[in-house]
């Protein structure tokens, strides 16, 4: 499947004129997960089951940019899911990705590296027993931050190249049994990592102090089940996806927030978001749903969204 562009219905205000930028095939895999910038307008986007990333072009045009290896048995040890998944995604300057990996086994499950037009290979080891998901870069330090879901530890490394640190850890970040995922969305913003615990129903705020170090946890939101989510502009304005509820949310900086999109919008179970300009695109995997996944760009008047 390809691009599809085409009108859905209203959202609500400061969102409008939502539509179908692109429908991907559930069968194959086609389960967008996650999304990074690109040049020219276009984005990357992970293909989760598929463990495939892909580059879109503003008109739903895709190209084929890397496919990860998946395991024999489809990954039935994978936490949480019992099947493999990709799923964070960072883009460095040079055109460098990185990808999150949960796939069931010890000799896949990691960060794996794709140099632009390289084959992937995997930079950062970890167990089987681990869910790493979602990514960021400091563009100040070049460190890649993550979160493993699982097991409720946000990683660090550099970008350069070098062994993976445990940076946070602690109650706040573990997952309670509810879906199995603690830490999962993953920003850098206003020098502090932000990661949503999709169990626990929060949004944290970490700072990064002095020597790189994590500070005390501030508790932003408490109540929706976020998954992943994206900051408008240098505001603490979030568009955050709830992936259960089929909704996607607007976050004030003052905390408050409103739903701006549903199932009428054509979300099938969102998974991230990205802003560009004046455009909002929403990822549905549609993991619940097992229907229709697909990509939405809806409009998004900026101003009013960073406003309390």
């Amino acid at each position: 499947m390809g691009a599809s562009i085409g009108p859905v219905v209203a959202a609500t205000a400061p969102v409008s004129n939502p539509r179908v930028l692109i429908r991907y095939d559930l069968a194959a895999g086609e389960q967008p997960e996650n999304i990074a910038a690109a040049p020219g307008g276009a984005f990357d986007v992970v293909l989760s089951r598929a463990a495939k990333v892909e580059r879109i072009t503003p008109q739903g045009g895709r190209q084929l940019l890397a496919a990860l290896p998946v395991p024999e048995d489809g990954g039935v040890h994978t936490p949480a899911l019992g099947y493999s998944i990709a799923t964070g995604l960072v883009r460095t300057a040079d055109g460098t990705l990185y990808i999150g990996y949960a796939a069931g086994h010890d000799h896949l499950t990691g960060i794996w590296q794709v140099r632009p037009g390289g084959t992937p290979k995997r930079v950062i080891a970890l167990g089987a027993d681990s869910f790493p998901n979602g990514m960021a870069l400091d563009p100040r330090t070049q460190q890649i931050y993550f979160a493993d879901s699982a097991r409720g530890i946000i990683w660090r490394f550099p970008a350069k190249g070098g062994a993976p640190v445990k940076w946070a850890s602690g109650a706040k970040l573990n997952p309670t049994g509810l879906y199995g995922l603690g830490a999962n969305g993953l920003k850098i913003h206003e020098n502090a990592v932000w990661t949503s615990n999709a169990d626990q129903g929060t949004l944290l705020r970490i700072p990064i102090g002095r020597h790189g170090k994590p500070g005390a946890f501030e508790t932003k939101l408490t109540g929706p089940h976020l998954d992943d989510f994206t900051f408008i502009g240098h505001s603490d304005a979030i568009v955050a996806t709830l992936d259960p509820d089929n909704k996607v949310a607007l976050i004030k900086p003052d905390g408050s927030y409103s739903i701006v999109m549903d199932e009428k919008d054509g979300l099938q179970g969102p998974t991230s978001a990205a802003v560009r300009h004046s455009q909002l695109y929403v990822l549905s995997a549609a993991f619940l749903t097992n229907t229709d996944p697909n990509i939405v760009v809806a409009d998004i008047g900026v101003r009013d969204a960073v406003r309390n």
